[in-house]
């Protein structure tokens, strides 16, 4: 890690290596590669690192947008995101919120950004690369918000534990932090798990994560990772596109890969 390299960065799925891990010709069989995402972090600064206009109308939360997933740790599901998760004004999440809580912040166009209810209106949260102790209506910035306790599947830490766990990190920000993303440090607060720190896993061999993203009720893309924190960098950029452009950019995708063997074919 010592060695500088260049930023990695995912800009669509036609980036990702084509490598089939099960051996098929067929691009459409089996598991995909997904990228890694060694040195590059998001922290929700696409959207939080702009100024709001406090006179512009904050864009709505589309749940049908939203891209339905599920995540596997080889064949164990760790993770899973239905249509059915309704989200709230602020004002109305606070009557829903115990201490200990995970919370997320949703608008359509944004990476979701997630926050740990610590109790009194507040929560913990990685923002622009600092730990903050915020209301939980400042941290929403106007966006609508849902508890997701129940998205990972882990055996979650007491509720005292992970308050204590959140508050801790209070202050921490650039070189000190071990988290990618808001998402990674509220989760690691909640579970405690190693894996969802930077490094927390050794990228070397077979990827035992699975990224299973519904395109319908008959079919998925499922794509392969080395780490659950590369796997979780994949799926909050697939948030922040969208459903509607996620499937425009895997259609293209697929339109490419089947013109490639075809020319391949007629050579």
């Amino acid at each position: 890690m010592g060695n500088q390299m260049d930023r990695l960065s995912h800009l669509s799925y036609a980036e990702v290596p084509t490598v089939d891990p099960v051996g098929g010709s067929d691009a459409a069989e089996g598991p995909r590669i997904g990228v890694s995402y060694i040195f590059t972090s998001d922290d929700d600064e696409l959207e939080d690192g702009a100024e709001k206009d406090p006179n512009q109308e904050e864009k709505a939360h589309d749940q049908r947008d939203e891209v339905q997933c599920a995540v596997y740790n080889r064949d164990e599901c760790i993770y899973e995101k239905s249509s059915s998760l309704e989200s709230y004004s602020p004002e109305v999440l606070l009557n829903r919120c115990a201490a200990g809580d995970l919370v997320e912040f949703v608008t359509t166009g944004q990476y979701p950004h997630w926050a740990v209810y610590v109790g009194d209106f507040q929560v913990v949260h990685l923002h622009r690369a600092e730990v903050k102790n915020s209301y939980l209506t400042e941290a929403s910035q106007g966006r609508r918000c849902r508890v997701v306790n129940e998205l990972y599947k882990f055996k979650p830490l007491c509720a005292d534990m992970v308050v204590q766990n959140a508050m801790e990190q209070v202050g921490l920000k650039d070189r000190e932090l071990s988290w990618r993303n808001s998402e990674c440090f509220a989760a690691w607060c909640r579970f405690g798990k190693r894996e969802f720190k930077m490094g927390g896993e050794i990228r070397i061999g077979k990827q035992p994560y699975r990224l299973k993203i519904y395109m319908s009720d008959k079919t998925s893309h499922v794509l392969e990772f080395q780490s659950l924190e590369d796997m979780i960098m994949e799926k909050r950029r697939n948030d922040h596109l969208g459903r509607r452009a996620m499937m425009q950019e895997l259609s293209s995708h697929f339109s490419s890969v089947e013109e490639s063997q075809s020319k391949a074919g007629a050579q």
